[in-house]
């Protein structure tokens, strides 16, 4: 019965630690309203045993492959910065990542932030930052 009981407990323990470890395509979030506001995208997730050291240089390399431009590693804030300017109008689009240590791994949140009266695709967006978040377990 014992035995039992303790395969019931962990079986609960594995399930409710499985629930906290969202994908970044679930942590997705978009708030402002599209052409009116800024509108900001985040998303966030974690990675065991990573170092954020790592994370970051990872994370600045991602970045670059995927065209923005002014990509610069800040150790001191645990962030990656960069831009893009695509329309032609001098109106960039900023992106930022911050790698935060989390117990024996890293937590890693990204935001894409769009100036108001600029419009994009969000699953475009979506799949883009989940590439850059992932790129730092990589």
């Amino acid at each position: 019965m014992l035995a039992r009981l303790l395969l019931i407990a962990s079986t609960i323990a594995i399930t409710s630690a499985t629930a906290h470890a969202a994908s970044c395509e679930q942590n997705f979030k978009v708030s402002g309203v599209p052409l009116v506001t800024a509108v900001s995208y985040k998303t966030w997730q974690e990675f065991p045993k990573l170092k954020v050291d790592v994370a970051l240089k990872r994370i600045a390399q991602e970045m670059a492959a995927q065209g923005f431009s002014g990509v610069r590693i800040n150790k001191q804030l645990s962030s990656v910065d960069a831009h893009q300017e695509t329309t032609g109008s001098g109106r960039v689009q900023t992106l930022r990542a911050v790698a935060r240590a989390r117990g024996t791994g890293t937590r890693v949140d990204a935001v894409f932030n769009i100036q108001a009266r600029q419009v994009t695709d969000k699953n475009i967006v979506r799949a883009g930052l989940c590439d850059i978040v992932r790129a730092a377990a990589k």
